[in-house]
């Protein structure tokens, strides 16, 4: 296989696979909104009519129940006890058998996006994706429908020129931002269907200077909200300031008592059990961690965030975190609004990394914030993801010594390995009933801006999604 074959692809091609792209863009698809769960709908209809032509069978899966499963309680009334309110996400699967027997290879990925708030920042609109100076700017232009786009578009051209391919499997889900709460649920249904010697997916990032990198590990995630409330209504801070209790101080107060002065967590038993890397991943991730300045240099401040008594890359890869996500109390507007508020709003979230367990430190940290609840206010928390947990990955997989083949004639500075600090919660669910090797390998930037406005995607980032794509395929297929 050329290594040119995409991108030539791509240029003879260029205006369908771009209308294509910015089809699926322009669906507003936030998978944790219930008002965007017809979106999320057309969405997934809109994937299959994309995969059905390259002669997938496929499938939109949606609660309650699986074809030729017998009949159960909707999985909506299941969570509703449980008090989680994300809506019923349909999930996609496709298959095509392959031209070469005997390996099969399952791709993940979402087509759901983050909030594109605040919208104000936004110097596009961020459902109408733009084409700028090489970048596509959209919410999801790569987090993850670029990425997405950008390997089944070179699964689209492997199939057009008639190279053999393996067996393909496809799951696309619309809730990997908040959890992939139904997925999760379905998987033990899928076992049989989701059998697979690799698990492929394209949502991560190269190293410094675009170095293609190769993800060996992902840090967890769980997270919550978390409301103080205390007086009946806003009160006039002249009149009660001294006397009634203040939410908003409260709330500074609880959020700063999570971490000590040096950075690192407070938290009673919530980094129990914490693995640390081998000295082989401590060594490969310095080797391709960066520098402070370039840090500084790409987001805008120095990395001194964290734990201080651990370097840059330690902390980002390999401890865990809490982090609070937003604030909310009181007024924001224009001038000045003399209250004491009635209420105060975080969202928290927080990273796990191998040996510990996402019940045990979810629970750490409620009984935390339960018993730092400031005198005279109420404390709820809501709004509630228990997690998954992070992994780490054999270094010594023979699928790594491929894909570092592949990626060295994509690149002649070669592969690097990456322990990344961000979370697919999935994948660990999917390489337990799959059986499949994981091969996490994406071509994010810090230039992209994921999670914020103005997120963009280059054409020359998603081509190179491309190449991966026919490069690793035909490989492994042959």
């Amino acid at each position: 296989m050329d290594t040119r074959f995409a991108a030539d692809y791509f240029d003879a091609h260029r205006g369908a696979v771009l209308e294509e792209w910015f089809e699926l863009l322009r669906l507003p698809t936030v998978g944790a909104d219930p008002r965007r769960l017809g979106d999320c709908a057309r969405a997934a209809a809109w994937l299959k009519k994309f995969l059905r032509p390259m002669g997938f069978e496929v499938e939109i899966v949606s609660p309650p129940s699986l074809e030729g499963e017998r009949p159960r309680e909707p999985l909506e009334t299941e969570r509703a006890a449980r008090g989680d309110t994300r809506p019923p996400v349909p999930v996609l699967l496709a298959e095509r058998q392959g031209e070469r027997p005997g390996m099969t290879v399952l791709f993940y990925g979402h087509y759901d996006v983050q909030p594109e708030d605040p919208v104000a920042e936004w110097r596009t609109p961020p459902f109408e994706p733009s084409l700028l100076d090489g970048r596509v700017y959209a919410r999801g232009a790569q987090d993850n429908k670029g990425q997405l786009m950008g390997f089944l578009m070179g699964v689209r051209a492997l199939v057009e020129a008639g190279v053999p391919l393996p067996t393909l499997k496809v799951v696309l889900e619309g809730q990997e931002e908040s959890g992939s709460g139904v997925l999760t649920e379905l998987a033990p249904s899928l076992a049989l269907r989701l059998q697979a010697d690799v698990l492929m997916a394209c949502d991560t990032s190269s190293g410094p200077g675009r170095q293609p990198a190769i993800t060996a590990g992902l840090r967890g995630v769980q997270h919550l909200t978390v409301t103080l409330t205390g007086p009946a209504h806003d009160l006039h801070s002249g009149v009660h300031g001294g006397v009634a209790p203040n939410p908003a101080q409260g709330l500074a107060r609880l959020l700063a008592s999570l971490h000590r002065a040096d950075g690192s967590i407070a938290v009673k038993g919530f980094c129990d059990n914490v693995e640390p890397p081998s000295e082989e991943e401590r060594a490969m991730a310095m080797s391709g961690g960066g520098t402070e300045e370039q840090y500084a240099a790409e987001v805008g401040c120095p990395p001194w965030g964290g734990a201080q008594d651990a370097d840059m890359v330690t902390r980002g890869s390999f401890l865990p975190t809490i982090e609070i996500n937003g604030v909310h109390s009181g007024y924001g507007g224009p001038g000045s609004k003399t209250v004491i508020p009635s209420a105060a709003v975080a969202k928290i979230s927080a990273r796990l990394v191998p040996g510990q367990s996402p019940p045990e430190t979810f629970a750490a940290l409620v009984k935390h914030l339960e018993a730092h609840c400031p005198r005279g206010m109420r404390l709820a928390v809501s709004d509630t993801y228990g997690g998954a947990p992070g992994f780490r990955l054999p270094l010594g997989s023979p699928v790594f010594r491929l894909a570092e083949d592949v990626l060295g004639r994509m690149d002649a500075r070669g592969a690097l390995f990456r322990w990344e600090g961000a979370s697919i919660p999935i994948i660990s669910t999917l390489r337990h009933i799959s059986g499949a090797a994981p091969l996490l390998v994406g071509f994010g930037s810090e230039d992209d801006r994921i999670h914020s406005p103005n997120e963009s995607f280059g054409v020359d980032q998603f081509v190179h999604c491309m190449t991966w794509a026919t490069l690793m395929l035909d490989a492994l297929a042959s």
